[in-house]
């Protein structure tokens, strides 16, 4: 069973920047589409960004297009979430997904933003 560990999140001001990280158990990560989500009104969680196994595609929400950026590192079992000009509506626990035959959730890490 694939383990995820979130990091990264804090406490930081409107207009600000963080790095989320995701640091995976074992190296099927690579087989993975990973992805970052957050809680939603609606759904259990929405998504924020996603990218595929090899890293060449990547989604993200509306609400975060060019602002937010996604990478693995597949060497090292881990996936990032680059947070720029970061908004208070960006609050949240954001938690790492694994999507394959199975899906994972890491814990969450929570991010954020005072105005």
């Amino acid at each position: 069973q694939l383990q995820l560990v979130e990091s990264g999140g804090g406490l930081v001001q409107a207009g600000g920047s963080l790095t989320l990280s995701c640091a995976a158990s074992d190296r099927t990560f690579s087989s993975y589409t990973m992805g970052w989500f957050r809680p939603a009104p609606v759904m259990e969680r929405e998504f924020v960004a996603t990218i595929k196994w090899n890293g060449d595609s990547s989604c993200y929400a509306d609400s975060v297009k060019g602002r937010f950026t996604i990478s693995r590192d597949n060497d090292n079992n881990a996936v990032y979430l680059r947070m720029n000009n970061l908004k208070p509506e960006d609050t949240d626990v954001y938690y790492c997904h694994a999507r394959g035959f199975s899906g994972y959730w890491g814990q969450g890490t929570q991010v954020t933003v005072s105005s």
